[in-house]
Protein backbone atom coordinates (compact mmCIF):
# COMPACT_ATOMS: atom_id res chain seq x y z
CA UNK A 1 0.00 0.00 0.00
CA UNK A 2 1.36 3.38 -1.07
CA UNK A 3 1.40 6.25 1.47
CA UNK A 4 -1.16 8.17 -0.63
CA UNK A 5 -3.38 5.33 -0.50
CA UNK A 6 -6.39 5.75 2.52
CA UNK A 7 -6.45 3.08 4.91
CA UNK A 8 -10.00 1.10 4.33
CA UNK A 9 -13.16 2.13 6.54
CA UNK A 10 -14.04 -0.30 9.61
CA UNK A 11 -17.13 -0.81 6.74
CA UNK A 12 -14.91 -1.88 3.98
CA UNK A 13 -12.80 -4.22 5.64
CA UNK A 14 -15.81 -5.95 6.97
CA UNK A 15 -17.27 -6.31 3.65
CA UNK A 16 -14.20 -7.83 1.88
CA UNK A 17 -14.65 -10.49 4.25
CA UNK A 18 -16.40 -13.97 3.69
CA UNK A 19 -18.72 -14.91 7.01
CA UNK A 20 -19.22 -18.78 6.89
CA UNK A 21 -22.93 -18.58 8.20
CA UNK A 22 -23.47 -22.49 7.97
CA UNK A 23 -20.83 -25.08 7.21
CA UNK A 24 -23.20 -27.69 6.46
CA UNK A 25 -24.73 -25.56 3.75
CA UNK A 26 -21.27 -24.81 1.77
CA UNK A 27 -20.53 -28.40 2.21
CA UNK A 28 -23.31 -29.44 0.50
CA UNK A 29 -23.60 -26.34 -2.17
CA UNK A 30 -19.65 -26.96 -3.02
CA UNK A 31 -20.75 -30.81 -3.65
CA UNK A 32 -23.68 -29.73 -5.52
CA UNK A 33 -21.66 -27.20 -8.23
CA UNK A 34 -19.19 -29.82 -8.34
CA UNK A 35 -21.80 -32.44 -9.80
CA UNK A 36 -23.40 -30.28 -12.11
CA UNK A 37 -19.56 -29.12 -13.90
CA UNK A 38 -19.17 -32.55 -13.66
CA UNK A 39 -16.59 -33.11 -11.64
CA UNK A 40 -14.85 -36.50 -10.36
CA UNK A 41 -14.10 -35.49 -7.00
CA UNK A 42 -14.34 -31.96 -4.51
CA UNK A 43 -12.69 -30.28 -1.70
CA UNK A 44 -14.61 -29.35 1.20
CA UNK A 45 -12.57 -26.55 2.88
CA UNK A 46 -14.20 -27.41 6.51
CA UNK A 47 -15.08 -30.24 8.21
CA UNK A 48 -17.44 -30.95 11.17
CA UNK A 49 -18.74 -33.94 12.71
CA UNK A 50 -22.01 -32.84 11.32
CA UNK A 51 -20.69 -32.55 7.97
CA UNK A 52 -18.89 -36.31 8.25
CA UNK A 53 -22.28 -37.97 9.21
CA UNK A 54 -24.35 -35.51 6.59
CA UNK A 55 -21.53 -37.36 4.01
CA UNK A 56 -22.01 -41.07 5.42
CA UNK A 57 -25.49 -41.01 5.20
CA UNK A 58 -25.26 -39.46 1.50
CA UNK A 59 -23.26 -42.64 0.76
CA UNK A 60 -25.59 -45.12 2.10
CA UNK A 61 -27.80 -44.20 -0.46
CA UNK A 62 -25.69 -44.23 -3.15
CA UNK A 63 -25.32 -40.63 -3.82
CA UNK A 64 -21.79 -40.31 -3.46
CA UNK A 65 -18.31 -42.85 -3.27
CA UNK A 66 -15.96 -42.44 -0.86
CA UNK A 67 -14.75 -40.16 0.72
CA UNK A 68 -11.45 -39.27 3.27
CA UNK A 69 -10.81 -36.23 5.86
CA UNK A 70 -7.36 -34.29 5.22
CA UNK A 71 -6.15 -33.80 8.74
CA UNK A 72 -4.47 -30.36 7.85
CA UNK A 73 -3.90 -29.19 11.27
CA UNK A 74 -6.23 -26.99 11.57
CA UNK A 75 -9.91 -26.97 10.26
CA UNK A 76 -9.91 -30.30 8.58
CA UNK A 77 -10.61 -30.57 4.62
CA UNK A 78 -12.42 -33.37 3.21
CA UNK A 79 -12.33 -35.07 -0.18
CA UNK A 80 -15.63 -36.59 -1.87
CA UNK A 81 -15.40 -39.00 -4.96
CA UNK A 82 -18.63 -37.72 -7.16
CA UNK A 83 -20.62 -40.45 -8.80
CA UNK A 84 -23.21 -37.70 -10.61
CA UNK A 85 -26.01 -38.69 -8.74
CA UNK A 86 -27.27 -35.67 -7.03
CA UNK A 87 -29.50 -32.94 -8.32
CA UNK A 88 -30.39 -30.44 -5.55
CA UNK A 89 -29.70 -30.19 -2.02
CA UNK A 90 -30.60 -27.61 0.66
CA UNK A 91 -30.04 -26.40 4.05
CA UNK A 92 -33.34 -25.90 6.07
CA UNK A 93 -32.52 -22.60 7.95
CA UNK A 94 -33.79 -22.23 10.68
CA UNK A 95 -33.62 -25.67 11.98
CA UNK A 96 -37.20 -26.39 12.67
CA UNK A 97 -38.73 -29.12 15.34
CA UNK A 98 -40.26 -32.35 13.15
CA UNK A 99 -42.90 -34.52 15.25
CA UNK A 100 -42.61 -38.29 13.62
CA UNK A 101 -46.48 -37.24 12.23
CA UNK A 102 -45.54 -33.95 10.39
CA UNK A 103 -42.42 -35.71 8.55
CA UNK A 104 -45.10 -37.07 5.81
CA UNK A 105 -45.65 -33.02 5.43
CA UNK A 106 -42.44 -31.73 5.11
CA UNK A 107 -41.21 -34.43 2.67
CA UNK A 108 -43.92 -33.45 0.48
CA UNK A 109 -42.75 -29.88 0.70
CA UNK A 110 -39.44 -30.99 -0.06
CA UNK A 111 -39.18 -34.08 -2.06
CA UNK A 112 -40.26 -33.88 -5.72
CA UNK A 113 -41.92 -37.22 -5.35
CA UNK A 114 -41.94 -39.62 -2.37
CA UNK A 115 -39.46 -42.46 -3.36
CA UNK A 116 -36.81 -39.62 -4.71
CA UNK A 117 -34.22 -38.41 -2.49
CA UNK A 118 -34.56 -37.79 1.42
CA UNK A 119 -34.46 -35.50 4.21
CA UNK A 120 -31.92 -35.25 7.03
CA UNK A 121 -33.28 -34.86 10.45
CA UNK A 122 -31.18 -34.44 13.83
CA UNK A 123 -32.80 -36.44 16.74
CA UNK A 124 -31.73 -37.46 19.93
CA UNK A 125 -30.76 -40.78 18.47
CA UNK A 126 -28.19 -38.95 15.96
CA UNK A 127 -27.87 -37.61 12.61
CA UNK A 128 -31.06 -40.03 10.34
CA UNK A 129 -32.83 -39.98 7.13
CA UNK A 130 -36.69 -39.68 7.61
CA UNK A 131 -37.06 -43.12 6.64
CA UNK A 132 -34.93 -44.11 9.45
CA UNK A 133 -37.10 -41.58 11.74
CA UNK A 134 -40.28 -42.91 10.71
CA UNK A 135 -39.36 -46.53 11.87
CA UNK A 136 -37.92 -45.73 15.34
CA UNK A 137 -40.46 -43.36 15.77
CA UNK A 138 -38.39 -40.44 16.85
CA UNK A 139 -38.83 -36.88 15.40
CA UNK A 140 -36.26 -34.29 15.89
CA UNK A 141 -34.85 -30.66 14.25
CA UNK A 142 -34.74 -30.83 10.13
CA UNK A 143 -31.34 -30.34 8.73
CA UNK A 144 -31.47 -30.43 4.88
CA UNK A 145 -32.89 -32.27 2.12
CA UNK A 146 -31.02 -34.30 -1.14
CA UNK A 147 -32.28 -35.94 -4.36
Amino acid sequence: RSSSEPLPTRRQSFLNKMVRFSSLNDALRTISNAERRGFRQVLIRTSSKVIVRVLVLLQQHGYIGEFEVVDDHRANKIVVNLLGRINKTGVISPRFDVKVLDIEKWINNLLPSRQFGFILLTTSEGIIDHVEARKRGVGGKILGYVY
